[in-house]
């Protein structure tokens, strides 16, 4: 999977997508993911053609936008697996959450109401603008439940600017990271691209998910996986999604 020799800054031929995606939006109809089932079977079509073969699909949780609960998710999943299952799909699906660092988590937490990506990673995200003031207490928390805290794509958060404090600081509470591949064709712009080059560069990468939403970000994916960067990062990375399959 991984290449010796590169060409302007493009692989000299294609690295092929870890096998399992960690991080998307693909249960029609109950977040700003896949509006439809019909747009939900094109989005796991060309991830199967990627070359992905498993999803963990991670819906928002969001106390004042996306009320979704354990029951609402697995419903959907149901659904779109009857679906997948008609169209002769042959890669697999399962669902956690992607919950928003609100007042609502920890309670969630308490409850043991969350849904964790392969049963341990509590896959959670914050403000991408605004530092949250508890969340070493929150880490905590998710730590003292039994689970794993896994902070989606820490290189689009805007409030971290200094790399090696910042992130460091996250790491010496146990947080796990899960980089947005799309965010190294600069997709999100140019410091998240920043953000992610110096993670990848650092070895602080732990998962690599799609945060697939719609077609343009699958789009983006096929060009990704033709770029140095992502060849590089498996030198430099133990990247676990493998863990997951």
């Amino acid at each position: 999977m991984i290449f010796s020799r590169f060409q302007k800054g493009k692989a000299s031929q294609s690295v092929s997508a870890p096998s399992v995606d960690v991080h998307s939006h693909l249960i029609p109809g109950i977040d700003d993911g896949a509006k439809s089932m019909e747009e939900s079977l094109s989005l796991l079509r060309a991830m199967q053609a990627l070359g992905y073969e498993k999803v963990i699909t991670t819906p928002h949780v969001m106390a004042d936008a996306y009320r979704n609960t354990r029951a609402s998710i697995q419903e959907g999943l149901e659904a779109l697996q009857v679906q997948s299952d008609k169209e002769g799909l042959t890669i697999r699906i399962e669902a956690a959450a992607e919950y928003y660092l609100d007042e609502g988590l920890p309670e969630l937490i308490k409850r043991g109401e969350v849904l964790p990506v392969g049963g341990e990673y509590l896959l959670f995200e914050t403000s991408y603008m605004h530092r949250p003031h508890d969340l070493e207490r929150v880490v905590f928390e998710i730590a003292a439940s039994g689970y794993k805290p896994l902070l989606a794509h820490p290189e689009r958060y805007r409030y971290i600017e200094n790399f090696s404090q910042e992130y460091g600081r996250l790491k010496e509470l146990g947080v796990f990271f899960q980089l947005n591949l799309n965010s190294l064709e600069g997709y999100y712009g140019a410091s998240a691209k920043r953000a992610a080059e110096w993670l990848c560069n650092e070895g602080m990468v732990d998962f690599l998910g799609s945060d697939v939403h719609h077609q343009k970000h699958t789009d983006a994916l096929a060009r990704v996986f033709e770029e140095r960067a992502y060849a590089r990062l498996w030198k430099h990375n133990t990247i676990l999604n493998e863990s997951l399959r």
